[in-house]
């Protein structure tokens, strides 16, 4: 094991190396339970997805490790999986095996783009500002759902959105997102996956101790059950590739192509994991991973795979090697065996982990450079219009269509690439089918 991972070479150990696999673990671990509470309001079961996750967790976490030799875990991934729900399913109508049959297609893109080298190139013509305006705006969206599921933001016919009035089950999701604040802030692993555990026990007396006696939250019957495979092979491959899916598809590679890499970079740089020329060590190894881990979502039933932001626990932690994505891998397996446990969890519990996912995903925003209005008002529009249109691909075609428009306008051709212009050729298209 020590000659394979190279512990020796990259400075660690073996007891730095599990324990930095453990340490992400936890830090990823809520995506168990958030993964198909998101995908379950598209119509899909509740243990399916939650099967499908562990599974793309697992392999693709290995594959990270023992392929890519990375200290990073793969999961799906968050705002892909809001896209899939809220954009694809609930708001484009679009069937959910239609949409997985689409995950599987954008994978066979990635694999394709990382193969030719070319999906690096195009994430260098993507304008940095609409990168960082971009991951906001995902973030801002997730926050909206987190307080949505809570029942915190309701809908207001004279106000559009409105606040719900006090109540047992939002006062114990505030607890729960207090809580789970505290435990962030001071940095315990897996502050996270303990506010959800927090919180379902907090919720555990509504209907019971308190509170009407239909508003029961979390019941709880049985603890272990076999692995619910029904969502296996379950994606529409012939409709996924009609012109109807063609912008899910082109959602779905558009949102992943530079999450993964932007995540890599910065993870590289944060622990100095990098080649002789300065780039990310084994960048087109992780890349054909988090293509394989798309590919693999879609035929196992879940939204496409990245890399995860959370494996900088880990590395904090003194990860350095593949050894510690494989560590986190295999501590996903057990939860395949309890899907009736953590099926209990209710709405409440997971929202305060939603919420903070926005904190953590709109912190690029202090790398766009305000004062500078042509390329302010572009990411500007690109963040809002996410959250403020329900949609992923709506923020994404207007923050970029109105970039090349003030750039042009204001004499500033130089810093429209002909990648990018090709990419407003599809954000055009997208707006046409859509």
């Amino acid at each position: 094991m020590r000659y394979s991972f190279h512990l020796a070479q990259n400075n660690t150990t073996l007891s730095t190396e599990i324990i930095a696999g453990v340490s992400s673990f936890l830090a990823t671990s809520y995506i168990i339970v958030v993964n198909p509470t998101i995908l379950s309001q598209a119509g899909m079961p509740f243990a399916g997805v939650l099967t499908a996750t562990v599974l793309v967790c697992f392999f693709s976490s290995c594959m990270m490790g023992l392929f890519a030799r990375n200290p990073v875990l793969v999961a799906p991934g968050m705002g892909l999986n809001a896209f899939f729900t809220f954009s694809a399913v609930l708001g484009m109508h679009v069937p959910w095996p239609v949409a997985l049959g689409a995950v599987f297609w954008s994978g066979i893109v990635f694999l394709l783009l990382s193969v030719f080298n070319i999906r690096t190139l195009i994430i260098k013509a993507i304008p940095k500002p609409l990168r960082y305006a971009i991951a906001a705006g995902i973030g801002l969206f997730i926050t909206l759902i987190g307080f949505s599921n809570a029942k915190f933001i309701v809908s207001s016919p004279g106000t559009i959105i409105g606040v719900s009035p006090l109540n047992e089950t939002l006062l114990t999701f505030l607890a729960g997102l207090f809580l789970t604040a505290l435990l962030v802030t001071r940095k315990v692993p897996g502050a996270i996956l303990l506010g959800i555990l927090f919180t379902t026990l907090a919720a555990y007396p509504i209907g019971r101790w308190w509170g009407s006696p239909d508003a029961v939250l979390v019941n709880v019957k049985e603890i272990f059950a076999a692995p619910d495979f029904s969502l296996l092979l379950r994606l529409d491959l012939v409709n996924s590739l009609k012109w109807a899916a063609v912008p899910v598809i082109f959602s779905f590679v558009f949102t992943d192509l530079f999450d993964s890499l932007s995540t890599l970079v910065g993870l590289a740089e944060a622990a100095n994991l990098l080649d002789e020329n300065g780039d990310p060590r084994y960048v087109e190894r992780a890349l054909l991973t988090d293509a394989v881990a798309t590919t693999l979502a879609g035929l196992v039933g879940s939204s496409p795979g990245t890399a995860y932001i959370e494996s900088a626990v880990g590395i904090e932690a003194g990860g350095r090697t593949g050894l510690t994505a494989v560590v986190g891998g295999l501590l996903f397996l057990p939860f395949l065996f309890l899907a009736p446990l953590l099926a209990v969890i209710p709405a409440i519990a997971t929202a305060p982990a939603l919420v903070l996912v926005g904190v953590f995903m709109i912190r690029p925003v202090t790398k766009i450079n305000w004062q500078q209005l042509d390329e302010a008002i572009p990411a500007f529009l690109a963040m809002v219009l996410i959250p403020f249109t329900y949609s992923v691909t709506q923020g994404i075609i207007w923050g970029f269509l109105s970039w090349t428009i003030l750039k042009l306008a204001v004499g500033k051709r130089s810093d429209i690439s002909a990648a990018l212009l090709v990419i407003d050729a599809f954000c055009i298209l997208a707006l046409v089918l859509a």
